[in-house]
C-alpha cells in the first residue's frame, strides 16, 4: 500500500456540505447530469467568466491560523492612552467564552421570529434598559454601527422632525470627536444642512439652527456645564444632542437630567475589544415624543397567545422594507451581540462595579494630573473624567519618543498631548508614564513620587446623586456561576445554526466556521487602537491588503473601501461615490436613481439618505426587470440619470438574461450602474459585477464571506468600484486614506469594523480560487434541488428562462389565505418542526424565500423540505375540513412546553400532532420558548425596558 505523505486537508470539504454520493443524488433529482450542467442552464453565458479567479493557492485551517499568527505579530500591543472614544477594556472571561467566542449567540439571525430569540431579545430589552437608567432619558433603541453614525442618525432624526422648514443650520461643538464630525459631513452634505462648527461658549442660538451637538465629557477630555447652554437652545426651539461616554455617565450627572433631547455614544468601554475600530454597539436614547422617529430597532415587551410575557421588535412599521424610502429608520444598523455583550458587562458588574471601575479610572487621571504638576507641567483640564491634557511645548520629542521607547501611545494634537485612562490602566502604568514625563526634565526616576491621596475634581454640580440600574437583572448576576447560568438560560430559548439550516432568502445564513472564528480573539488584533500609529499595525494593513485584493479579483474592480460597516451602509456609500463621481465633473443635476419594484428596501432608504429621486421601474410577470420600461426611463430622465439600483441574481432569485442590456442603457444615458451584492454567493468564481457591466457594488461580508449575524448585527459592506470611481472612495479625518477626491467617511473608524474582517480574509485564503467557485455551484444546486422536491408542493414563483432559480427561490402561499391559510401561520408552524422560517412576505406578500446555501447537507436539506411538505399536508386538512379552519397546528402554532404537559388539551388534533408531527423532531426538538406573540398589543403600550419583576403581573397580562 502506497502511502500520501502530502496530503493536507481541504477547507472547502469542511464548508460544502454535500459529498459525492449526496451530489450525485441531488442532480438526479434536479434532472442533470452534473453540476456544471446546472449551471450552464442557471446562468447566462453571456455574463460567464473566461477565465478562473487569480487567487493564491488554498491554505489549510493549521496552515492559515499558523500564518496569520505571524502576521499578527506586526501589530504592535503598545499601551494605549489615546482615548477618542476608543479605550482597552477587560471583557470578562465568562462572556468572552459564552457569548463572544460562542456559536450559540454569533450564528443567530435578526430575531423577526421572536418565539425563537427570546433570549436575545432580553439580552436586548437589558441593553436598552441599561441605556436608559445610564442616560436619565425614556426611550432607547437596540444599538447602532458606532457613535459617528449614531450622531448623523440624531442630525437627521431632528432636521425631518423640525418644526420650521427653514431652519437648514445645525450647530456642531469644535470639540466633538473628529471622526464623528466628518461623518456628519457625509449625512448633511446631501440635504443641504449647514454645519457650524464652533466653540458652544460663542455660539448664538437663532431661529434658523434645528439642532446642536456636543460631546461629554468633550474631546479634550474637559466636562463642561451644559445645562445653560441647552436651556439656550430650547428657548429657540433648537434640539440639542449629547455624545456621552458611557462610563462616566456612572458619575457624571446623565444629560436627560440637564435637557439633552438626544444622548447617543458607544458601549464600546463595557468589555468590547478595540479591534482596530470595531464592531462595537453605539446607543442611542431620547425621549418618549420621539419613539416613532428613532431609528434602529426597539425591542418591546408584549404578551403571547397565552397572556404571558414575551418580547418582540416593536414597531417594525417603521423599517424600511415596508416604508422604503419614506422610512425613517434604516433597520440594518445595529450591532447586537455587541450590545448584548455590552449589557452582559453591566448585569456582571451591576451599578456597584461599574461605579468602582469609573472612580478608579478617574482617580488614575486625578493621581496622574497631581504627580504630572508637582514636575511643574501644567494640566489644561479644569474638570475631567478620564482625559489630562498638557501642552508639552519643546518638551513634544522627548516625551514623545520616551513614550514609543516604553511602548506607550499618547493622543497629540500638535504640542498638545491628551492622556486617557481607562480600566485596564494600572498604578504600575501611571508610575511609568511620570517617570517619562521626569525624564525629559532631568528628574531622576527615584525622585519620582506618584500621588495616591486623591479627590474627584468633577464639580459638585455635575457629579451624579440619581440611582441607576436597580432592576434585579443588574443585581443579581455577579458571581460566576450566577453569570454562566443567565447567559445559558436566555441562549437555551433561541434557535442558531447549532440547531438547525436557517434557509432564509437573501440572507445566506452560510457555515461560520470555527477556525475563521478563533483569530478575532487573539490580542494582537483585539488590543489595537484605530488610531495607533501606522508602522504599529503592519499586520492589519496585511490583512487589509490582500482582502482588498482578493475581493477586487472576485468582482472585477479595481479598487475597495473596507470602511462601510453595514450592507445598507455599503449601498449609502456607494450612492454617495456616484454622487460625487458626477458632481466632480460638473453635473450637480443628475440625481435621479432608477430602482427595479422588485429591490431590497434598504435601496430606495439609501438613495434618500443620498438626496436622489427614487424612480420606480416596473417588473413583468415573471418577475424580471421590464426592460421597455427601463429604456424608457432612462431616455425620459437622461439628463438628471445619477444611477441604476439593481439586484443580481434578481432578488426574486433569478439570473436575468439582460442585465447586460440593461447595464449598458444606463450608461448610454450618462448614469452609473450600483449593484446590490446581497446575492453575490450565486456569482463568486462564476460572473462577477464588472464583467456584468456595474460600476460600484457592495458585498455583504456578513452573507456571502462568512461573518456571522450575531442576531443582526455585526455585519460589513465594503464597497468595490470600477477604475473610474476609485479617487472618490471614503478618506477619513483622523487617518490619511484619501484617494485624492475621497467622500468624507462613513464610518467611524478607518476601516469600520476591521477585526471581523479577518474572518473573510480567512474564508478566502482557506477556500481558494476553487473552493470559491464551487460553493457558488453548491449554493444552486442545493437551492434546486429544494426546488425540485417542494415546487409540487408550493408554486415556485419565479425561475430563469431554463427553469432553474440561483440561489433562492420563492414558494408562493398566497392561495391558502382562501381557507384562513396566512403565510405567518407556516412560519410559526415551521418552529414546531425545529425550524427558523424563511424569508416571509418579501419580496412578495404572502410568499416565503427560501436560500439554504452550500454549507448544507442533503439530509439538513430533506429534513426542511419534509417539514415544509408536511406542513402543506396540514394546510390541505384544513382546506378539505379534516382540520378545523381555527382550531388547527398552524394557527396555534408554535406549541410550547407548558402547552403540550398542561393537564387539559381541548384541541381536535393531537399533542404529538403539535409537538412531534415528524419522526425526526423526536430525536432532538427545539421548543419555542413562548406562544405567538401578539405585536399590536405591544405597540399599543410601548414598554422597552425592563419592567419591575412585582410589575410583571399588573403591567403585561391584560
Amino acid at each position: 500500500m502506497s502511502l500520501n505523505i502530502h496530503y493536507k486537508e481541504d477547507f472547502q470539504n469542511r464548508h460544502i456540505a454535500p459529498n459525492e454520493a449526496d451530489t450525485a443524488e441531488m442532480l438526479q433529482t434536479v434532472g442533470v447530469n452534473s453540476i456544471d450542467e446546472l449551471i450552464e442552464q442557471t446562468v447566462p453565458t453571456a455574463i460567464r467568466l473566461k477565465q478562473p479567479l487569480n487567487l493564491p493557492a488554498a491554505k489549510s485551517e493549521t496552515e492559515y491560523l499558523g500564518a496569520l499568527k505571524q502576521t499578527s505579530l506586526l501589530n504592535k500591543v503598545f499601551k494605549s492612552f489615546i482615548g477618542q472614544g476608543y479605550y482597552d477594556t477587560i471583557t470578562p472571561g465568562v462572556i468572552l467564552r459564552n457569548v463572544f467566542e460562542n456559536p450559540g449567540w454569533y450564528t443567530q439571525y435578526t430575531p423577526y421570529q421572536a418565539e425563537i430569540a427570546q433570549g436575545r431579545l432580553q439580552a436586548l430589552l437589558n441593553f436598552q434598559t441599561m441605556v436608559i437608567d445610564l442616560t436619565g432619558m425614556e426611550i432607547a433603541n437596540a444599538s447602532l454601527l458606532d457613535e459617528g453614525t449614531a450622531a448623523a442618525e440624531a442630525m437627521f432624526m431632528q432636521y425631518s422632525t423640525r418644526k420650521s422648514q427653514a431652519a437648514k443650520k445645525f450647530f456642531v461643538s469644535e470639540l466633538v470627536f473628529a471622526q464623528t464630525i466628518d461623518i456628519l459631513k457625509t449625512r448633511a452634505n446631501p440635504y443641504g444642512i449647514e454645519l457650524v462648527i464652533g466653540s458652544h461658549l460663542d455660539f448664538v442660538a437663532t431661529e434658523d439652527f434645528f439642532g446642536a451637538i456636543v460631546q461629554y465629557p468633550a474631546g479634550n477630555g474637559e466636562v463642561f456645564d451644559y445645562k445653560d447652554f441647552a436651556a439656550e437652545l430650547h428657548n429657540q426651539n433648537i434640539k440639542l444632542t449629547v455624545a456621552a461616554d458611557i462610563l462616566s455617565l456612572t458619575l457624571l450627572t446623565p444629560p436627560g437630567e440637564w435637557g439633552a433631547d438626544i444622548v447617543l455614544g458607544t458601549t464600546q468601554r463595557f468589555g468590547i475589544p478595540m479591534g482596530f475600530g470595531g464592531p462595537h454597539a453605539a446607543f442611542f436614547a431620547t425621549k418618549d415624543e420621539y419613539k416613532r422617529s428613532i431609528p434602529g430597532r426597539i425591542i418591546g415587551v408584549t404578551i403571547d397567545s397565552h397572556g404571558d410575557y414575551a418580547l418582540r421588535m416593536a414597531l417594525q412599521t417603521r423599517e424600511q422594507h415596508i416604508r422604503r424610502d419614506k422610512a425613517t429608520s434604516n433597520i440594518c444598523t445595529a450591532q447586537a451581540l455587541l450590545a448584548i455583550m455590552a449589557g452582559f458587562y453591566a448585569a456582571y458588574h451591576g451599578p456597584k462595579g461599574l461605579k468602582a471601575i469609573a472612580e478608579r479610572t478617574h482617580g488614575l487621571a486625578v493621581s496622574l494630573a497631581s504627580t504630572l504638576k508637582n514636575l511643574g507641567y501644567e494640566q489644561l483640564n479644569s474638570a475631567y473624567f478620564d482625559t489630562i491634557r498638557f501642552d508639552l511645548g519643546d518638551l513634544k520629542g522627548g516625551i514623545h519618543s520616551g513614550c514609543l521607547d516604553n511602548e506607550i501611545n499618547l493622543n497629540y494634537v500638535g504640542n498638545v498631548a491628551t492622556i486617557s485612562i481607562d480600566e485596564t490602566t494600572t498604578f504600575e502604568d501611571i508610575r511609568l508614564i511620570a517617570r517619562i514625563f521626569a525624564k525629559v526634565k532631568a528628574v531622576a526616576a527615584d525622585q519620582v513620587e506618584v500621588i495616591e491621596d486623591v479627590e474627584t475634581v468633577i464639580p459638585s454640580a455635575l457629579q451624579r446623586t440619581s440611582a441607576y440600574l436597580k432592576h434585579p437583572v443588574f443585581n443579581s448576576h455577579h458571581s460566576e456561576h450566577e453569570m454562566l447560568r443567565y447567559i445559558k438560560s436566555l441562549e437555551a430559548k433561541d434557535l442558531s445554526l447549532c440547531h438547525s439550516m436557517i434557509a432564509l432568502g437573501s440572507c445566506t445564513m452560510k457555515l461560520n466556521a470555527t477556525a475563521e472564528m478563533i483569530p478575532v480573539t487573539w490580542s494582537h488584533f483585539g488590543r489595537i487602537h484605530p488610531f495607533a500609529p501606522a508602522d504599529q499595525v503592519l499586520g492589519y494593513y496585511s490583512i487589509f491588503n490582500e482582502l482588498d485584493k482578493w475581493l477586487s479579483e472576485i468582482t472585477g474592480f479595481a479598487a475597495m473601501s473596507l470602511q462601510p460597516n453595514a450592507g445598507a451602509q455599503g449601498e449609502y456609500a456607494g450612492l454617495m461615490v456616484i454622487r460625487a463621481y458626477h458632481h466632480d465633473r460638473g453635473d450637480f443635476h443628475r440625481n435621479v436613481a432608477l430602482i427595479p419594484a422588485s429591490a431590497h428596501g434598504t435601496n430606495p432608504a439609501s438613495a434618500a439618505m443620498a438626496d436622489m429621486k427614487i424612480v420606480v421601474v416596473k417588473s413583468l410577470e415573471n418577475g424580471n426587470i421590464d426592460v421597455e420600461d427601463l429604456k424608457a426611463k432612462a431616455e425620459l430622465y437622461k439628463e438628471n440619470l445619477s444611477c441604476l439600483m439593481v439586484t443580481y441574481p434578481s432578488t426574486h432569485g433569478v439570473f436575468e438574461e439582460s442585465i447586460i442590456e440593461i447595464c449598458e442603457t444606463i450608461h448610454a444615458n450618462g448614469g452609473q450602474v450600483y449593484m446590490d451584492g446581497a446575492n453575490m454567493n450565486a456569482q463568486v468564481g462564476l460572473t462577477s459585477p464588472a464583467n456584468i457591466g456595474a460600476d460600484v457594488c457592495h458585498l455583504n461580508l456578513h452573507k456571502t464571506f462568512c461573518i456571522p449575524h450575531g442576531g443582526g448585527g455585526p455585519g460589513m459592506g465594503p464597497i468595490g468600484v470600477a477604475k473610474h470611481l476609485v479617487p472618490y472612495l471614503p478618506g477619513h479625518a483622523v487617518v490619511d486614506i484619501d484617494k485624492g477626491k475621497s467622500i468624507s467617511a462613513v464610518s467611524s473608524a478607518p476601516w469600520g469594523s476591521a477585526s471581523i474582517l479577518i474572518i473573510s480574509h480567512a474564508y478566502i485564503a482557506m477556500m481558494g480560487a476553487d473552493g470559491l467557485t464551487n460553493a457558488t455551484k453548491y449554493a444552486i444546486l442545493n437551492a434546486n434541488y429544494m426546488k425540485a422536491r417542494l415546487e409540487q408542493h408550493y408554486p415556485v414563483l419565479y425561475s430563469g428562462a431554463q427553469g432553474r432559480c440561483a440561489h433562492e427561490m420563492i414558494l408562493d402561499c398566497r392561495s391558502f389565505k382562501a381557507f384562513g391559510i396566512e403565510v405567518t401561520d407556516i412560519a410559526k408552524r415551521l418552529m414546531d418542526y425545529g425550524f427558523h422560517a424563511p424569508t416571509v412576505s418579501f419580496p412578495v406578500a404572502g410568499t416565503l424565500m427560501v436560500e439554504p446555501t452550500e454549507s448544507e447537507p442533503k439530509h439538513e436539506l430533506d429534513r426542511f423540505c419534509e417539514a415544509l411538505i408536511a406542513i402543506k399536508e396540514e394546510i390541505s386538512e384544513v382546506e378539505n375540513g379534516t382540520l378545523d379552519k381555527v382550531d388547527n397546528p398552524l394557527k396555534n402554532a408554535p406549541h410550547t412546553v407548558a402547552v403540550i404537559t398542561a393537564n387539559e388539551w381541548e384541541h381536535a388534533y393531537s399533542r404529538q400532532t403539535a409537538a412531534f408531527p415528524l419522526p425526526y423532531v423526536l430525536e432532538r426538538k427545539f421548543w419555542p420558548s413562548v406562544g405567538r406573540v401578539n405585536d399590536s398589543h405591544g405597540d399599543r403600550s410601548l414598554i422597552c425596558a425592563c419592567p419591575p419583576v412585582e410589575s410583571y403581573l399588573e403591567e403585561i397580562v391584560p
